[in-house]
Protein backbone atom coordinates (compact mmCIF):
# COMPACT_ATOMS: atom_id res chain seq x y z
CA UNK A 1 0.00 0.00 0.00
CA UNK A 2 1.34 3.43 -0.89
CA UNK A 3 0.15 6.69 0.55
CA UNK A 4 1.51 10.01 -0.58
CA UNK A 5 0.57 13.17 1.26
CA UNK A 6 -0.59 16.00 -1.01
CA UNK A 7 1.31 19.27 -0.94
CA UNK A 8 -0.70 21.93 0.95
CA UNK A 9 -2.47 24.40 -1.36
CA UNK A 10 -0.52 27.72 -1.55
CA UNK A 11 -2.24 30.58 0.26
CA UNK A 12 -4.43 32.70 -2.00
CA UNK A 13 -3.49 36.41 -2.00
CA UNK A 14 -1.36 35.92 1.09
CA UNK A 15 -4.14 34.19 3.04
CA UNK A 16 -3.67 31.03 5.14
CA UNK A 17 -2.92 27.76 3.35
CA UNK A 18 -5.54 25.05 3.28
CA UNK A 19 -4.48 22.56 5.98
CA UNK A 20 -3.52 19.06 4.97
CA UNK A 21 -6.26 16.82 6.43
CA UNK A 22 -5.11 14.30 9.03
CA UNK A 23 -6.33 10.96 10.33
CA UNK A 24 -4.70 10.07 13.66
CA UNK A 25 -5.18 6.47 14.79
CA UNK A 26 -4.52 5.57 18.41
CA UNK A 27 -3.86 1.84 18.03
CA UNK A 28 -3.72 0.79 21.68
CA UNK A 29 -0.84 -1.55 22.54
CA UNK A 30 0.82 -1.42 19.12
CA UNK A 31 4.52 -2.35 19.24
CA UNK A 32 7.15 -3.21 16.61
CA UNK A 33 6.71 -6.91 17.49
CA UNK A 34 2.98 -6.78 16.77
CA UNK A 35 3.45 -4.76 13.59
CA UNK A 36 4.83 -7.89 11.94
CA UNK A 37 1.29 -9.33 12.15
CA UNK A 38 -0.32 -6.19 10.68
CA UNK A 39 0.60 -5.92 6.98
CA UNK A 40 -1.47 -2.81 6.17
CA UNK A 41 -0.01 -0.72 8.98
CA UNK A 42 3.46 -2.15 8.36
CA UNK A 43 3.24 -1.17 4.70
CA UNK A 44 2.15 2.33 5.72
CA UNK A 45 5.34 2.69 7.72
CA UNK A 46 7.51 1.21 4.98
CA UNK A 47 6.25 3.59 2.30
CA UNK A 48 6.10 6.47 4.77
CA UNK A 49 7.86 6.81 8.12
CA UNK A 50 8.21 4.92 11.37
CA UNK A 51 9.94 5.72 14.66
CA UNK A 52 10.01 4.71 18.32
CA UNK A 53 7.70 6.82 20.49
CA UNK A 54 8.76 7.70 24.02
CA UNK A 55 5.77 7.49 26.33
CA UNK A 56 5.07 8.96 29.79
CA UNK A 57 4.87 7.59 33.29
CA UNK A 58 2.33 6.22 33.90
CA UNK A 59 2.11 4.64 30.46
CA UNK A 60 -1.69 4.44 30.50
CA UNK A 61 -4.38 5.75 28.17
CA UNK A 62 -5.54 8.96 29.82
CA UNK A 63 -2.06 10.22 30.74
CA UNK A 64 -0.52 9.43 27.35
CA UNK A 65 -3.37 10.85 25.26
CA UNK A 66 -3.38 14.06 27.30
CA UNK A 67 0.35 14.44 26.65
CA UNK A 68 -0.12 13.87 22.91
CA UNK A 69 -2.82 16.54 22.70
CA UNK A 70 -1.25 19.20 24.95
CA UNK A 71 2.46 18.67 24.38
CA UNK A 72 3.03 18.68 28.15
CA UNK A 73 3.73 16.09 30.84
CA UNK A 74 1.34 14.91 33.59
CA UNK A 75 2.94 17.40 35.99
CA UNK A 76 1.41 20.15 33.81
CA UNK A 77 -1.76 18.75 32.26
CA UNK A 78 -2.74 17.01 35.51
CA UNK A 79 -3.78 13.60 34.18
CA UNK A 80 -1.68 11.44 36.48
CA UNK A 81 -3.41 8.17 35.53
CA UNK A 82 -6.71 6.75 34.38
CA UNK A 83 -8.04 8.01 37.70
CA UNK A 84 -6.93 9.25 41.07
CA UNK A 85 -8.12 10.16 44.56
CA UNK A 86 -10.15 13.36 44.39
CA UNK A 87 -9.13 14.77 47.75
CA UNK A 88 -11.78 17.48 47.59
CA UNK A 89 -14.49 14.79 47.23
CA UNK A 90 -12.95 12.10 49.44
CA UNK A 91 -13.50 9.58 46.64
CA UNK A 92 -11.51 7.55 44.11
CA UNK A 93 -12.80 8.15 40.59
CA UNK A 94 -11.57 6.49 37.42
CA UNK A 95 -12.47 7.02 33.78
CA UNK A 96 -13.99 10.48 34.11
CA UNK A 97 -14.96 12.03 30.77
CA UNK A 98 -14.91 15.81 31.10
CA UNK A 99 -12.19 17.52 29.09
CA UNK A 100 -12.05 20.25 31.72
CA UNK A 101 -9.89 17.92 33.83
CA UNK A 102 -7.09 18.33 31.27
CA UNK A 103 -5.09 21.53 31.69
CA UNK A 104 -3.20 23.22 28.91
CA UNK A 105 -3.42 24.35 25.33
CA UNK A 106 -5.00 21.59 23.22
CA UNK A 107 -3.96 20.60 19.71
CA UNK A 108 -7.15 22.04 18.21
CA UNK A 109 -6.65 25.36 20.03
CA UNK A 110 -3.22 25.75 18.46
CA UNK A 111 -4.53 24.68 15.04
CA UNK A 112 -7.33 27.26 15.12
CA UNK A 113 -4.93 30.05 16.00
CA UNK A 114 -3.00 29.18 12.85
CA UNK A 115 -6.09 28.51 10.75
CA UNK A 116 -9.43 29.89 12.02
CA UNK A 117 -12.26 27.48 11.26
CA UNK A 118 -10.07 24.37 11.62
CA UNK A 119 -12.43 21.43 12.27
CA UNK A 120 -11.82 18.44 14.52
CA UNK A 121 -13.60 15.11 15.06
CA UNK A 122 -12.82 13.12 18.21
CA UNK A 123 -13.97 9.53 17.88
CA UNK A 124 -13.50 7.80 21.24
CA UNK A 125 -10.24 9.40 22.40
CA UNK A 126 -10.61 9.99 26.14
CA UNK A 127 -11.81 13.20 27.86
CA UNK A 128 -13.97 13.88 24.83
CA UNK A 129 -16.98 15.38 26.58
CA UNK A 130 -16.88 19.13 26.91
CA UNK A 131 -13.94 19.43 24.53
CA UNK A 132 -14.07 22.21 21.97
CA UNK A 133 -14.24 19.84 19.01
CA UNK A 134 -16.70 19.95 16.14
CA UNK A 135 -17.63 16.26 16.23
CA UNK A 136 -17.54 14.07 19.34
CA UNK A 137 -18.33 10.38 19.74
CA UNK A 138 -17.61 8.67 23.04
CA UNK A 139 -19.01 5.65 24.93
CA UNK A 140 -21.76 6.71 27.34
CA UNK A 141 -24.18 4.09 28.75
CA UNK A 142 -27.80 4.87 29.56
CA UNK A 143 -28.20 4.73 33.35
CA UNK A 144 -31.90 4.17 33.90
CA UNK A 145 -33.63 5.28 37.07
CA UNK A 146 -34.26 1.65 38.11
CA UNK A 147 -30.53 0.89 38.08
CA UNK A 148 -30.26 -0.73 34.65
CA UNK A 149 -27.27 0.11 32.46
CA UNK A 150 -27.67 -0.16 28.70
CA UNK A 151 -25.14 0.41 25.90
CA UNK A 152 -25.08 3.77 24.15
CA UNK A 153 -22.81 6.64 23.19
CA UNK A 154 -22.70 10.42 23.49
CA UNK A 155 -22.32 12.54 20.38
CA UNK A 156 -21.93 16.13 19.31
CA UNK A 157 -23.76 17.27 17.33
CA UNK A 158 -26.67 15.50 19.06
CA UNK A 159 -28.30 14.46 15.76
CA UNK A 160 -25.25 12.32 14.97
CA UNK A 161 -26.36 9.86 17.66
CA UNK A 162 -29.45 8.68 15.79
CA UNK A 163 -27.62 8.90 12.48
CA UNK A 164 -24.96 6.46 13.68
CA UNK A 165 -27.40 4.20 15.48
CA UNK A 166 -29.53 3.83 12.36
CA UNK A 167 -26.50 3.13 10.18
CA UNK A 168 -24.31 1.04 12.52
CA UNK A 169 -26.54 -0.06 15.37
CA UNK A 170 -26.19 0.86 19.04
CA UNK A 171 -22.64 1.42 20.25
CA UNK A 172 -21.51 -2.08 21.38
CA UNK A 173 -20.52 -1.18 24.94
CA UNK A 174 -20.25 -4.77 26.17
CA UNK A 175 -17.74 -5.45 23.38
CA UNK A 176 -15.76 -2.34 24.37
CA UNK A 177 -14.89 -3.68 27.84
CA UNK A 178 -15.67 -6.74 29.94
CA UNK A 179 -15.61 -10.49 29.28
CA UNK A 180 -17.14 -9.90 25.84
CA UNK A 181 -14.59 -7.27 24.75
CA UNK A 182 -13.52 -8.02 21.18
CA UNK A 183 -13.17 -6.64 17.66
CA UNK A 184 -16.86 -5.66 17.42
CA UNK A 185 -16.29 -2.39 19.30
CA UNK A 186 -13.25 -1.36 17.24
CA UNK A 187 -15.12 -2.26 14.05
CA UNK A 188 -17.99 0.05 15.10
CA UNK A 189 -15.50 2.84 15.81
CA UNK A 190 -13.82 2.32 12.43
CA UNK A 191 -17.18 2.44 10.65
CA UNK A 192 -18.19 5.55 12.60
CA UNK A 193 -14.90 7.20 11.65
CA UNK A 194 -15.45 6.42 7.98
CA UNK A 195 -18.96 7.87 8.21
CA UNK A 196 -17.79 11.07 9.88
CA UNK A 197 -14.98 11.58 7.36
CA UNK A 198 -17.37 10.99 4.44
CA UNK A 199 -20.15 13.27 5.74
CA UNK A 200 -18.33 15.97 7.78
CA UNK A 201 -14.83 16.07 6.23
CA UNK A 202 -13.04 17.30 9.37
CA UNK A 203 -9.54 18.69 9.02
CA UNK A 204 -8.38 16.47 11.89
CA UNK A 205 -9.92 13.10 12.71
CA UNK A 206 -8.88 11.36 15.95
CA UNK A 207 -9.79 7.65 16.13
CA UNK A 208 -9.23 5.39 19.16
CA UNK A 209 -8.94 1.63 18.53
CA UNK A 210 -8.81 -0.47 21.75
CA UNK A 211 -8.86 -3.99 20.32
CA UNK A 212 -5.26 -4.99 21.13
CA UNK A 213 -5.81 -4.08 24.78
CA UNK A 214 -7.96 -7.15 25.36
CA UNK A 215 -6.20 -10.34 24.31
CA UNK A 216 -2.76 -8.94 25.18
CA UNK A 217 -3.90 -8.58 28.79
CA UNK A 218 -5.78 -11.89 28.71
CA UNK A 219 -3.09 -14.02 27.08
CA UNK A 220 0.12 -11.98 26.92
CA UNK A 221 1.77 -10.35 23.89
CA UNK A 222 3.46 -13.51 22.60
CA UNK A 223 0.38 -15.73 22.54
CA UNK A 224 -0.91 -16.74 19.07
CA UNK A 225 -4.35 -15.43 20.04
CA UNK A 226 -2.85 -11.98 20.52
CA UNK A 227 -1.16 -12.20 17.14
CA UNK A 228 -4.50 -13.13 15.57
CA UNK A 229 -6.10 -10.12 17.28
CA UNK A 230 -3.47 -7.85 15.71
CA UNK A 231 -4.08 -9.34 12.26
CA UNK A 232 -7.86 -8.99 12.64
CA UNK A 233 -7.60 -5.33 13.61
CA UNK A 234 -5.28 -4.65 10.68
CA UNK A 235 -7.79 -6.22 8.28
CA UNK A 236 -10.59 -4.12 9.76
CA UNK A 237 -8.48 -0.98 9.32
CA UNK A 238 -7.85 -1.47 5.61
CA UNK A 239 -11.04 0.25 4.32
CA UNK A 240 -10.43 3.25 6.60
CA UNK A 241 -6.86 3.57 5.31
CA UNK A 242 -8.19 3.36 1.74
CA UNK A 243 -10.70 6.14 2.50
CA UNK A 244 -7.94 8.33 3.91
CA UNK A 245 -5.77 7.79 0.85
CA UNK A 246 -8.67 8.61 -1.48
CA UNK A 247 -9.31 11.85 0.44
CA UNK A 248 -5.64 12.83 0.39
CA UNK A 249 -5.35 12.54 4.17
CA UNK A 250 -2.06 12.13 5.92
CA UNK A 251 -2.36 9.12 8.24
CA UNK A 252 -0.60 8.93 11.59
CA UNK A 253 -0.85 5.75 13.68
CA UNK A 254 0.58 5.73 17.18
CA UNK A 255 0.28 3.85 20.43
CA UNK A 256 0.23 4.94 24.06
CA UNK A 257 2.18 1.99 25.47
CA UNK A 258 3.23 -1.56 24.81
CA UNK A 259 1.75 -4.45 26.76
CA UNK A 260 4.36 -6.84 28.11
CA UNK A 261 4.18 -10.22 29.82
CA UNK A 262 3.02 -9.77 33.43
CA UNK A 263 1.47 -12.58 35.43
CA UNK A 264 2.27 -11.69 39.04
CA UNK A 265 -0.47 -9.77 40.89
CA UNK A 266 0.62 -7.52 43.75
CA UNK A 267 -1.94 -6.83 46.48
CA UNK A 268 -0.65 -3.42 47.52
CA UNK A 269 -3.77 -2.37 49.44
CA UNK A 270 -3.84 -5.60 51.43
CA UNK A 271 -0.28 -4.87 52.55
CA UNK A 272 -1.34 -1.42 53.71
CA UNK A 273 -4.36 -2.85 55.49
CA UNK A 274 -2.33 -5.49 57.31
CA UNK A 275 -0.04 -2.68 58.48
CA UNK A 276 -3.04 -0.90 60.01
CA UNK A 277 -2.93 1.99 57.55
CA UNK A 278 -5.94 1.25 55.33
CA UNK A 279 -9.46 1.49 56.77
CA UNK A 280 -12.73 -0.04 55.59
CA UNK A 281 -16.33 0.38 56.61
CA UNK A 282 -18.91 -2.40 56.53
CA UNK A 283 -22.47 -2.44 55.17
CA UNK A 284 -24.63 -5.54 54.78
CA UNK A 285 -21.61 -7.73 55.49
CA UNK A 286 -19.57 -6.14 52.70
CA UNK A 287 -16.40 -4.11 53.14
CA UNK A 288 -15.87 -0.80 51.39
CA UNK A 289 -12.65 1.17 51.20
CA UNK A 290 -12.81 4.24 53.45
CA UNK A 291 -10.30 6.61 51.84
CA UNK A 292 -11.19 9.54 54.05
CA UNK A 293 -10.41 7.57 57.23
CA UNK A 294 -7.40 5.64 55.89
CA UNK A 295 -3.94 6.74 56.88
CA UNK A 296 -2.70 5.33 53.57
CA UNK A 297 -4.20 3.51 50.58
CA UNK A 298 -3.30 2.95 46.93
CA UNK A 299 -5.13 3.63 43.68
CA UNK A 300 -3.94 0.74 41.53
CA UNK A 301 -3.57 1.50 37.81
CA UNK A 302 -1.98 -1.44 35.98
CA UNK A 303 1.74 -1.38 36.88
CA UNK A 304 1.55 1.97 38.68
CA UNK A 305 -0.16 2.80 41.96
CA UNK A 306 -0.62 6.21 43.51
CA UNK A 307 -0.25 5.82 47.27
CA UNK A 308 -2.13 8.50 49.19
CA UNK A 309 -0.86 9.20 52.71
CA UNK A 310 -3.13 11.41 54.80
CA UNK A 311 -0.54 12.81 57.19
CA UNK A 312 3.20 13.45 56.67
CA UNK A 313 4.01 11.59 59.88
CA UNK A 314 2.67 8.38 58.30
CA UNK A 315 5.02 8.46 55.31
CA UNK A 316 7.70 6.35 56.98
CA UNK A 317 5.16 3.77 58.20
CA UNK A 318 3.79 3.55 54.66
CA UNK A 319 7.24 3.05 53.19
CA UNK A 320 7.95 0.38 55.77
CA UNK A 321 4.69 -1.45 54.99
CA UNK A 322 5.64 -1.62 51.30
CA UNK A 323 9.41 -2.03 51.61
CA UNK A 324 9.50 -5.80 51.19
CA UNK A 325 6.33 -6.28 49.14
CA UNK A 326 7.14 -8.85 46.41
CA UNK A 327 6.61 -7.40 42.94
CA UNK A 328 7.06 -3.76 43.94
CA UNK A 329 10.21 -2.43 42.28
CA UNK A 330 10.31 1.24 43.18
CA UNK A 331 8.55 3.76 45.41
CA UNK A 332 8.82 7.33 44.14
CA UNK A 333 8.96 10.13 46.71
CA UNK A 334 8.75 13.85 45.92
CA UNK A 335 12.12 13.85 44.15
CA UNK A 336 11.27 10.69 42.22
CA UNK A 337 7.93 12.12 41.11
CA UNK A 338 9.63 15.30 39.96
CA UNK A 339 12.19 13.33 37.96
CA UNK A 340 9.36 11.50 36.17
CA UNK A 341 7.18 14.61 35.70
CA UNK A 342 4.52 13.31 38.09
CA UNK A 343 4.83 16.08 40.65
CA UNK A 344 1.21 17.21 40.51
CA UNK A 345 -1.23 17.75 43.41
CA UNK A 346 -3.39 14.88 42.10
CA UNK A 347 -0.56 12.37 42.49
CA UNK A 348 -0.17 10.25 45.57
CA UNK A 349 2.36 11.21 48.20
CA UNK A 350 4.21 8.13 46.95
CA UNK A 351 4.01 6.41 43.55
CA UNK A 352 4.65 2.66 43.37
CA UNK A 353 6.09 1.04 40.25
CA UNK A 354 5.74 -2.71 39.78
CA UNK A 355 8.48 -5.05 38.63
CA UNK A 356 8.36 -5.87 34.88
CA UNK A 357 6.36 -9.12 35.31
CA UNK A 358 4.03 -7.77 38.01
CA UNK A 359 0.94 -5.56 38.26
CA UNK A 360 -1.10 -4.03 41.08
CA UNK A 361 -4.56 -5.24 42.13
CA UNK A 362 -7.01 -2.87 43.79
CA UNK A 363 -8.16 -5.53 46.29
CA UNK A 364 -8.35 -4.29 49.87
CA UNK A 365 -10.46 -6.99 51.60
CA UNK A 366 -8.78 -9.92 53.32
CA UNK A 367 -11.66 -12.40 52.99
CA UNK A 368 -13.46 -12.87 49.66
CA UNK A 369 -16.68 -13.44 51.60
CA UNK A 370 -16.45 -9.78 52.64
CA UNK A 371 -15.81 -8.40 49.15
CA UNK A 372 -18.33 -5.77 47.95
CA UNK A 373 -20.92 -6.97 45.48
CA UNK A 374 -19.47 -4.79 42.71
CA UNK A 375 -16.20 -6.77 42.86
CA UNK A 376 -17.71 -9.49 40.63
CA UNK A 377 -19.25 -7.00 38.22
CA UNK A 378 -17.86 -5.03 35.31
CA UNK A 379 -18.00 -1.82 37.32
CA UNK A 380 -15.27 0.58 36.26
CA UNK A 381 -16.74 3.56 38.12
CA UNK A 382 -17.25 1.96 41.55
CA UNK A 383 -14.01 0.07 41.95
CA UNK A 384 -11.30 2.20 43.61
CA UNK A 385 -8.70 1.02 41.12
CA UNK A 386 -8.31 -0.67 37.77
CA UNK A 387 -9.46 -4.30 37.52
CA UNK A 388 -8.22 -6.18 34.41
CA UNK A 389 -9.90 -9.35 35.67
CA UNK A 390 -13.11 -7.85 34.28
CA UNK A 391 -11.95 -9.30 30.96
CA UNK A 392 -12.79 -12.80 32.25
CA UNK A 393 -15.74 -14.84 33.37
CA UNK A 394 -15.04 -16.69 36.61
CA UNK A 395 -13.37 -19.99 35.55
CA UNK A 396 -13.96 -21.49 39.00
CA UNK A 397 -17.74 -21.01 38.95
CA UNK A 398 -19.39 -23.94 37.12
CA UNK A 399 -22.63 -21.97 36.87
CA UNK A 400 -21.13 -18.73 35.59
CA UNK A 401 -22.65 -19.05 32.11
CA UNK A 402 -26.03 -19.98 33.58
CA UNK A 403 -25.87 -16.87 35.77
CA UNK A 404 -24.92 -14.74 32.79
CA UNK A 405 -27.78 -16.19 30.74
CA UNK A 406 -30.30 -15.54 33.51
CA UNK A 407 -29.07 -11.97 33.89
CA UNK A 408 -29.29 -11.44 30.13
CA UNK A 409 -32.87 -12.75 30.11
CA UNK A 410 -33.83 -10.28 32.84
CA UNK A 411 -32.19 -7.52 30.85
CA UNK A 412 -34.16 -8.39 27.70
CA UNK A 413 -37.35 -8.27 29.75
CA UNK A 414 -36.47 -4.76 30.88
CA UNK A 415 -35.82 -5.88 34.46
CA UNK A 416 -32.94 -5.00 36.74
CA UNK A 417 -30.10 -7.48 36.58
CA UNK A 418 -26.64 -8.20 38.01
CA UNK A 419 -24.02 -9.75 35.74
CA UNK A 420 -21.91 -11.10 38.63
CA UNK A 421 -19.46 -13.15 36.59
CA UNK A 422 -16.04 -11.55 37.21
CA UNK A 423 -13.61 -13.74 39.22
CA UNK A 424 -11.98 -12.59 42.46
CA UNK A 425 -8.83 -14.47 41.47
CA UNK A 426 -6.35 -12.27 39.56
CA UNK A 427 -4.18 -15.14 38.33
CA UNK A 428 -5.57 -15.36 34.75
CA UNK A 429 -3.98 -12.03 33.71
CA UNK A 430 -0.95 -12.45 31.43
CA UNK A 431 -0.15 -8.91 30.26
CA UNK A 432 0.04 -5.38 31.64
CA UNK A 433 1.53 -1.92 31.10
CA UNK A 434 2.15 1.35 32.90
CA UNK A 435 5.93 1.18 33.43
CA UNK A 436 8.31 2.80 31.02
CA UNK A 437 9.34 0.16 28.45
CA UNK A 438 12.59 -1.73 28.82
CA UNK A 439 13.16 -1.86 25.04
CA UNK A 440 11.85 -0.23 21.88
CA UNK A 441 10.59 -3.61 20.64
CA UNK A 442 8.11 -3.67 23.52
CA UNK A 443 7.35 0.05 23.54
CA UNK A 444 5.01 2.27 21.55
CA UNK A 445 5.78 3.55 18.08
CA UNK A 446 4.55 6.13 15.62
CA UNK A 447 3.89 5.61 11.91
CA UNK A 448 3.14 8.23 9.25
CA UNK A 449 2.13 7.95 5.62
CA UNK A 450 4.53 10.82 4.80
CA UNK A 451 8.14 9.80 4.07
CA UNK A 452 10.84 11.32 6.27
CA UNK A 453 8.28 12.65 8.74
CA UNK A 454 10.47 11.90 11.77
CA UNK A 455 14.11 12.80 12.32
CA UNK A 456 14.40 9.93 14.81
CA UNK A 457 12.78 8.98 18.11
CA UNK A 458 9.65 11.00 18.83
CA UNK A 459 8.86 12.17 22.36
CA UNK A 460 5.25 12.03 23.52
CA UNK A 461 5.44 15.77 24.16
CA UNK A 462 6.39 16.35 20.50
CA UNK A 463 3.30 14.67 19.01
CA UNK A 464 1.23 17.86 19.16
CA UNK A 465 3.79 19.97 17.27
CA UNK A 466 4.45 17.12 14.84
CA UNK A 467 0.76 16.94 13.93
CA UNK A 468 0.61 20.69 13.46
CA UNK A 469 3.60 20.46 11.11
CA UNK A 470 2.02 17.63 9.13
CA UNK A 471 -1.15 19.71 8.77
CA UNK A 472 0.92 22.58 7.42
CA UNK A 473 0.17 24.71 10.49
CA UNK A 474 3.48 24.49 12.34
Amino acid sequence: MTDATPTPVPPPEGGPATPTPLLVLDVVGLTPRLLDHMPHLKSLGQSGSRAPLSTVLPAVTCAAQSTFLTGTMPSEHGIVGNGWYFRELGDVLLWRQHNGLVSGDKLWDAARRAHPGYTVANICWWYAMGADTDVTITPRPVYYADGRKEPDCYTRPPALHDELTEKLGTFPLFHFWGPGADLVSSQWIIDATRHVMATRHPDLTLCYLPHLDYDLQRFGPDDPRSHRAAAALDTALAPLLDDARAEGRTVVALSEYGITRADRPVDINRALRRAGLLEVHTQDGMEYLDPMASRAFAVADHQIAHVYVRRPEDLEATRAALADLPGLEQLLDDEGKKAHHLDHPRSGELVAIAEPDAWFTYYYWLDDARAPDFAQLVEIHRKPGYDPVELFMDPHDPYVKVKAGAALARKKLGMRYRMAVVPLDPSPIRGSHGRLPLSDDDGPLIICSTPHAFPGRVAATDVKSLLLDLAGLG
